[in-house]
């Protein structure tokens, strides 16, 4: 029984591991793809509008 347990223990802890990981790379694809069109466009970042004031300003990495 404390096999069981423990298999089932790691199993876990691997499955949490895989999606943290992918949630990773898909972040950084969304960033290399950001970065590439802003190289093919000539930017300098993209801009976000602010709901609140309705001002623009450069989006930053971890949004």
């Amino acid at each position: 029984m404390p096999q069981l347990i423990f298999i089932i223990v790691v199993g876990s802890v691997c499955w949490l591991i895989y999606k943290r990981f992918l949630q990773a790379a898909q972040r950084l694809q969304q960033k290399s793809r950001r970065q590439e069109s802003e190289r093919r466009t000539g930017a300098i970042g993209t801009l976000v509008k602010d709901p609140v004031t309705g001002e623009y300003r450069v989006k930053r990495d971890d949004e």
